[in-house]
């Protein structure tokens, strides 16, 4: 086996372990895209095979090199820093799994990525959709339908995959609903009692016999609803309320955990609802608060205006 093939074989290993851990389809994909690029970066920088002792032997120069390369192909620094955290990642395992040694890139610093800021759907903005949406569809249990699902992402914080991947079996829904989300993590979602009222609605309209274990949420054909159908629905809406191109299922989400902080809520349990593994993931929310705040700031103090 040649060193590349090697090579190779030692990075399939690693995505099928990451698999084995729960990773998700697209991390693997992900992961697979950022450490062959590595590699077959590694293969031309070297002008040949790059094997197990070659791995060993990546250094400073090597690691700052690819990391130009990436940027001089126009890569962004976000791209560059998961790029680097997958192939610290791949490092770390053949550590564990080959004992192969190396300081360089472990202690590799990725380009400094400023945080993108969440962009929510105002509270005001986000009650005139949730008023709106019944009037989208002619059908009315279409509409019922639009406006469950739009209660659930705004008002449980729920991702758009985890709505809609719902089954007949969970309604009526529970005033604390179990779900599994992103990652195969459970977590436990309080629902509002407008959110189980729509749900119910929607059931009580719609036509079709659903079976428990068939989706909750069908298309007028009868199969499962699919996630375009939603960002449609938010497109009209946008249209209509003259909101940005931000305003997305995703940005109802993101209401979901602002307006609650801006409520009085706690990043903890704001972390809980939104199934986030670690807090930091959180706290960006306090740096949209607090952005809101300044804007509110500079735009009332009487020293700030001329």
């Amino acid at each position: 086996m040649s060193g590349s093939a090697q090579a190779l074989d030692l990075m399939q290993r690693w995505l099928l372990a990451a698999q084995v851990q729960g990773k998700s389809p697209k991390t693997i994909e992900a992961y697979q895209r950022d450490v062959s690029g590595f590699l077959g970066f590694l293969n031309r920088y070297h002008g040949g095979d790059v094997g197990l002792s070659a791995l060993g032997a990546v250094g400073v120069r090597d690691m700052r090199a690819w990391m130009a390369d990436a940027r001089g192909r126009g890569l962004s620094a976000r791209s560059l820093a998961r790029a680097l955290s997958a192939v610290k990642g791949f490092y770390g395992w053949l550590l564990e799994m080959e004992g192969i040694e190396n300081a360089a890139v472990p202690s590799m610093r990725g380009p400094r990525v400023k945080p993108n800021l969440p962009r929510p759907v105002a509270a005001g903005d986000a009650r005139e959709m949730l008023a709106q949406v019944d009037i989208q569809h002619q059908e009315p249990w279409v509409a019922a339908r639009d406006t469950a699902v739009i209660l659930l992402l705004y008002g449980c914080g729920m991702r758009i995959s985890e709505a809609l991947g719902l089954n007949r079996a969970a309604a009526p829904l529970p005033e604390v609903l179990r779900i599994i989300g992103k990652g195969n993590k459970e977590r436990i979602l309080p629902v509002l009692p407008v959110a189980r009222a729509g749900v119910e609605a929607y059931l009580k309209a719609c036509p079709h016999d659903l079976a428990d274990d068939g989706p909750l949420f069908i298309g007028v054909r009868g199969k499962r609803l699919g996630a375009r159908a939603i960002q449609k629905l938010m497109e009209g809406l946008r249209g209509q309320l003259g909101l940005p191109a931000t305003a997305t299922p995703h940005a109802l989400r993101h209401s979901f955990a602002t307006h609650l902080l801006e409520a009085g809520g706690d990043l903890r349990t704001i972390q809980e609802l939104l199934g986030h593994a670690s807090l930091s993931s959180t706290q960006i929310y306090t740096s949209l608060d607090q952005t809101r705040l300044m804007e509110i700031y500079n735009s009332s103090h009487p020293a700030a205006k001329p």
